[in-house]
């Protein structure tokens, strides 16, 4: 399991310092580390992220009044170097609260909390996938899709899942990838739901396709696809509607 994070502190050399201590753990992926409070905020709300090490003591936006405004909150670990801050911690749910300076043992023993936590949610929420599915496409059913200056013919059946990267889209099959001038949401409004589900602003995928989901993640093949939380109810409830009973 990866657990992604991001890092905010106004403090250079503390910033660096939690960067090169999340490094040293295999399973910690740094997507970003921001030096005030509004940059981690707009990244937040376009990136889904399971971990935030976060200053509490930053000018303008402090690391409590960032928490506050967030409606969708990630696992979170205080760092500060004030400990009458412990008790707000608290009150907010965060995981663990570092006060600097912060030791690597410590920094560990707190980060080693979270990855158990969230195992734990992911064996709790985890679905489990029924066989053989039950929406199947026809054999013959295709999209066309324009492809630098032509029209490329793709068979739905064959869709692994579908990049978007901005005003581009990358269509996965098993036997290639086609990059496309339409944008995702383009694509989506043709495609049938199900098997076709949005599960991430930047990913459509087959559920047909799909070997393994956790929960905050899916697997197709060895790719592993993350699953944003304005989409995961729907792709879920439809998901859980085809578990083998017992």
């Amino acid at each position: 399991m990866k657990i992604r994070c991001i890092a905010v502190d106004d403090e250079p050399l503390a910033l660096g310092k939690m960067s090169a201590f999340i490094e040293k753990v295999p399973y910690l992926d740094l997507q970003g580390t921001f030096d005030n409070g509004f940059d981690a905020m707009n990244f937040l709300r376009q990136n889904e992220i399971d971990l935030m090490f976060l200053d509490i003591q930053m000018d303008e936006l402090t690391g409590i009044q960032l928490l506050e405004v967030l409606t969708q909150r990630p696992k979170i670990i205080f760092t500060t170097a004030y400990d009458q801050y412990a008790i707000k911690g608290y009150e907010l749910d965060v995981t663990d609260y570092l006060l600097k300076p912060i030791s690597l043992d410590r920094f560990l023993m707190a980060v080693e909390k979270v990855y158990n936590i969230l195992k734990d949610d992911e064996k709790e929420t985890a679905p489990t996938l029924g066989t053989p599915p039950i929406t199947a496409i026809d054999k013959d059913a295709y999209i066309l899709v324009r492809s630098e200056y032509r029209l490329q013919k793709i068979k739905l059946d064959d869709i692994l899942y579908i990049e978007g990267m901005k005003d581009y889209s990358r269509i996965y099959t098993p036997s290639s990838k086609v990059m496309t001038l339409q944008n995702l949401k383009k694509i989506e409004e043709v495609l049938p739901t199900p098997p076709f589900f949005r599960v991430h602003k930047s990913y459509i995928i087959s559920s047909n396709k799909v070997d393994s989901i956790g929960k905050n993640d899916l697997f197709i093949g060895e790719q592993q696809i993350p699953i944003g939380g304005l989409y995961k109810k729907t792709f879920l409830d439809f998901i859980n509607q085809q578990r083998l009973i017992g």
